[in-house]
């Protein structure tokens, strides 16, 4: 494949009342949009999908933890029945505020701690699973390579969206480094430029260890709380560009 036929999607998560979403907006491709259970209200995630439809990005809903306070960011160790209502819940709001806008919910991307215990929970997992498949509509799963819940998901006919971060630090294991831990979160904008066009091009990504892993990735993450975070997804978006490599929503 030339880099000309490469392409990839840049996602962020917005709606949440932190950092400058309309800047975020005018970068990526997808808006990974909060449903309100981690933060968020509806008149902020009206104002979000109004923006992202208007701009022609690609809404998911950014399912999570009932955890205002923790920012969703702490496990819960929910009863899988109730973890699937409450998924279903939040898309359908989501769903709702979307369509009045013009637009539809494309995907579901779980956050923080939740998006982390499905990598390999599977009762938790299955309960993410659940909520899709029970809605009976056609949503991808977002989340990371190689995990149990990507691997489930496509056992039961449910597609996914294999996702690598721009600004994360992962272990030799492919998983994200725990942001209570030295190197969790990357600040230098040239170094996140630079490893995201390698993710791109050449499917490599450097551990906090220094071990050298191969990943596949469909969309790579901005996150739109990290500090600089329209510099860093500014100077991601020119080094694709200028590495060749196009940008869609997949």
């Amino acid at each position: 494949m030339t880099r000309s036929e490469i392409i990839i999607d840049l996602n962020a998560d917005l709606g949440e009342g932190v950092g400058d979403d309309e800047a975020m907006i005018g970068v990526v491709t997808s808006a990974n949009v909060a449903c309100g259970f981690h933060a968020g209200d509806p008149h902020e995630l009206l104002a979000t999908c109004r923006a992202a439809a208007a701009a022609g990005v690609r809404i998911g809903a950014q399912v999570s933890y009932p955890d205002l306070e923790g920012f969703g960011r702490r496990f819960m160790d929910i009863e899988p029945a109730r973890l699937t209502a409450d998924i279903i819940y939040q898309i359908g709001a989501l769903q709702a505020i979307a369509r009045s806008v013009g637009a539809d919910v494309e995907y579901v991307k779980p956050h923080g701690a939740l998006y982390n215990s499905i990598v390999a929970h599977e009762n938790q997992a299955d309960a993410v699973i659940d909520a899709i498949v029970e809605l009976g509509v056609d949503l991808p799963l977002m989340g990371l390579p190689g995990s149990l819940s990507l691997r489930r998901a496509e056992c039961r006919g449910v597609r996914v969206i294999a996702e690598a971060f721009a600004d994360r630090g992962y272990r030799p294991d492919g998983t994200l480094v725990p942001r209570s831990e030295q190197g969790a979160v990357l600040t230098d904008t040239d170094e996140i430029a630079r490893r995201v066009v390698s993710m791109v091009e050449h499917h490599e990504i450097r551990a906090v260890d220094g071990t050298v892993m191969r990943i596949e990735a469909e969309s790579v993450c901005l996150h739109g709380d990290t500090p600089g975070a329209v510099e860093h997804a500014r100077a991601v978006r020119n080094a694709l560009a200028a590495a060749g490599i196009g940008l869609a929503a997949r």
